[in-house]
């Protein structure tokens, strides 16, 4: 669906209360605020490197605690969980992703963004629905 044939959806939702979110559309992404960008991204460690993050060699040699630790004093990760081997991105104070251009709203890493967002949302908190915003 193109944008000149898209009709734009009039909703509110609250990250908090999933009941709130916006049943997914092609097209939706159009006139949203990116408020999927303000939900804490979880990566694995094929994502870091996609994003240039962590370099493969270091992926590859280096213990994930290791990374990890290097990835939070740069201010790249907030959390990291080990059993799991799952990162969480940093996030400014507004709650928002660092990779999300404030002018834009748009991905500033979007060819390499990870597979949480490009899988959203067929996967997260509620499937198939997204905590759609109007610009």
């Amino acid at each position: 669906m193109s944008t000149s044939t898209y009709k734009k959806l009039i909703h509110v939702s609250t990250l908090e209360n999933l009941d709130t979110w916006a049943r997914y559309r092609n097209g939706m992404c159009f006139d949203c605020k990116s408020a999927c960008c303000s939900m804490p991204v979880e990566v694995k460690l094929p994502d870091l490197v996609r994003m240039g993050e962590v370099d493969a060699f270091e992926a590859e040699h280096e213990q994930p605690k290791q990374i990890a630790k290097r990835l939070q004093k740069a201010g790249v990760i907030e959390h990291f969980n080990f059993k799991h081997g799952v990162f969480t991105l940093a996030r400014r104070s507004s709650g928002e992703c660092t990779y999300l251009d404030a002018d834009t709203r748009l991905c500033t890493v979007y060819d390499l963004r990870p597979n949480t967002c490009r899988n959203h949302p067929k996967i997260g908190p509620r499937p198939g629905f997204c905590a759609y915003r109007n610009k």
